[in-house]
């Protein structure tokens, strides 16, 4: 395989990671705060249209609360990171899982993998020749350095 194409695909992983990352960190944030009107609608459907001071602390933070009660009454910084990282990683770990599972049976197989990838594959080769070359790459992937034969870059870059 020619170092280009190897190039290529190394990007596309890369590009593939940081972007299930970034949309997983997006995600959470948005998650927050759908789940906080989740959870005082709940609460408020369930009181008549109104909460208290001591029902509202309750939906908002039981579960901060129960990590609290789960550490001897006291948290500290590194279980409270240990614990975000952990759920964080969680929701990410879910959402990989959901878009490669073709069976829809909650886990990850070699063949679930390799089905995802001749999915992307098949969609990145346009001409369907069975070879993704550079023209059909997506965005600036696929025309950056074009005609210069892969040697300098065309002024674009850093120097």
């Amino acid at each position: 395989m020619r170092k280009t194409t190897k190039l290529v695909f190394a990007f596309i992983a890369l590009a593939g990671a940081i972007g299930t990352a970034a949309y997983a960190d997006e995600s959470s944030r948005q998650d927050g705060r759908d789940g906080m009107t989740m959870r005082l609608d709940k609460v408020m459907k369930d009181s008549n249209g109104a909460i208290t001071f001591d029902q509202f602390s309750v939906a908002m933070d039981s579960r901060l609360k129960k990590l609290v009660a789960d550490n001897g009454g006291k948290l500290t910084v590194e279980q409270l990171a240990a614990a975000l990282e952990k759920a964080r990683f969680e929701r990410m770990a879910k959402r990989i899982v959901a878009r490669y599972d073709t069976k829809g049976d909650g886990t990850l197989t070699a063949d679930d993998i390799t089905t995802h990838d001749k999915k992307v594959f098949a969609m990145l080769d346009r001409n369907n020749d069975g070879r993704i070359e550079k023209s059909e790459l997506p965005g600036r992937v696929g025309r950056h350095r074009q005609g210069d034969g892969g040697g300098n870059d065309d002024g674009g870059g850093m120097q």
